[in-house]
């Protein structure tokens, strides 16, 4: 379950509207209404006949002790009396047992309703909250007067030969790139300057995850049942490829329950991810704008409910100080409802200016859950000492993709004669402080 049976009989027009706007099936809904009021139809006639069960046995015996024949017309009456209401008990617990997997199965197609700050709409609804440092263009004029234009990232990549998508379509497919010599070395470095900042820096817990789930763990996180047709499946033994290091993170707590103390929780993992991008067919596919396998570093957070929309601002600038420190233009979106995930609650992208295709690439999602994914994985916490348990509330955000990231950095960072300067903070980690010709190879 996703909503939750109490919300849905307390909030259904909410959740309803929430649907909607998500531009999911409302109809959902009040399928999961119509069938919760049945289960609880089917309940009450079954605990009555269970009580009359249990009067008409204890009749039994109380006649037997009054004197009355073991197999004389009153006791007769009485045993049948009880045979029926059994009968009729086990008729009943089938019909309950699949109403209630008929409304777990609808409750988890249900999305999670958003935010009430958050915008009505599609693309044309998202809203830009701030924008960070100066758009370069694509046309450059040095400081003689004398021009030059940016090349796109796909040819300075293969100029340079450290981006190869020919033998990596060859190798799998189209969508699988190859990193060659020093481009090998930028995603290595990006990936533990990423991972250094977060552990050393803002506290997280560092977590090498495997890189494939198995169906518990893909429902527990909102991938099944919504996402199937974008996500690899290992069909002989039943695991999926991770889509995000997001679903291995936050399944480590999977049926538990935490100690106040021990929250916030707050991990971060790099994973290889793994996304089919069904539909998405003839879309950005030069260059390394849109793969099917890519490197991501993720933070995942567990916090109390009341410090979660804090936790998301918090998580989300985590991921917006390595764009400044890279240097990378960006601006910050709050997503709309049409441009929001199945299962999130409120969402912020970050996008970076790549100024050789004069696009903004999303680079980070930020999201905050609320205890949509918790009550799936009864990820539970005490509020102290001995308390009843509550659900936790969930969040993650990339922090960040590479692809896009480094497209962006080989365009923003290209120089007149096509090599590439390296941002200040990445030269420790890469070695040199330029990748050209010599060191492409």
């Amino acid at each position: 379950m996703s909503v939750g049976v109490q919300r849905l009989r307390d909030e259904p027009d909410r959740i309803r509207q929430g649907a909607l706007d998500k531009r999911e099936d409302p109809a959902l809904v009040d399928r999961a209404i119509e069938v919760d009021t049945r289960r609880r139809r089917l309940q009450a006639e079954s605990d009555a006949l269970k009580a009359e069960r249990n009067a008409a046995s204890k009749q039994v015996g109380d006649a037997v002790r009054g004197g009355a024949a073991a197999n004389g017309p009153e006791v007769a009456a009485l045993k049948a009396r009880s045979s029926a209401a059994g009968a009729r008990i086990n008729e009943i617990d089938a019909e309950l047992a699949a109403a209630e997997q008929q409304l777990g199965d609808l409750l988890l197609r249900i999305p999670n309703p958003p935010d009430p700050d958050v915008p009505v709409g599609g693309e044309e609804a998202n809203v830009t909250v701030r924008t960070w440092g100066e758009n370069a263009s694509r046309m450059v004029t040095e400081a003689d007067g004398t021009t030059w234009e940016r090349k796109p990232h796909w040819e300075i990549g293969e100029a340079l030969d450290i981006i190869d998508n020919a033998r990596g379509a060859k190798i799998t497919g189209s969508g699988f790139p190859v990193y060659k010599g020093v481009g090998s070395r930028l995603q290595r470095s990006l990936i533990s300057w990423f991972l250094d900042v977060h552990t050393t820096e803002h506290g997280f817990t560092e977590v090498w995850p495997p890189a494939v789930v198995n169906t518990a763990s893909a429902r527990g996180t909102g991938q099944i049942p919504d996402k199937e047709d974008q996500m690899y499946i290992v069909t002989r033994d039943e695991l999926y490829l991770v889509p995000t290091a997001e679903v291995p993170v936050t399944n480590l707590h999977r049926d538990e329950i935490l100690e106040a103390d021990q929250l916030p929780i707050r991990y971060c993992a790099y994973t290889p991810c793994f996304r089919r991008e069904a539909g998405a067919a003839g879309k950005d596919t030069r260059g390394i704008l849109r793969v099917h396998q890519f490197d991501k570093v993720e933070m995942v957070l567990f916090e109390r409910p009341e410090a979660s929309e804090a936790a998301l601002e918090w998580m989300t600038a985590r991921a917006e100080i390595l764009l400044q420190r890279l240097g990378l233009p960006y601006r910050k979106l709050l997503m709309s409802t049409g441009e929001m995930g199945f299962v999130q609650r409120k969402k912020y992208d970050l996008e970076v200016w790549a100024p050789a295709v004069e696009r903004w690439l999303e680079v980070s999602s930020c999201s905050n859950f609320g205890d949509y994914q918790a009550r799936r994985m009864q990820i539970r916490y005490r509020p102290e000492k001995g308390a009843r348990p509550e659900l936790v509330h969930t969040l993650n955000g990339s922090g960040l993709a590479l692809p896009r990231v480094v497209a962006a950095i080989i365009e923003q960072y290209q120089q007149p004669d096509g090599s590439v300067a390296v941002p200040s903070v990445l030269r420790p980690y890469l070695g040199t402080d330029r990748i050209g010709p010599a060191t492409g190879a």
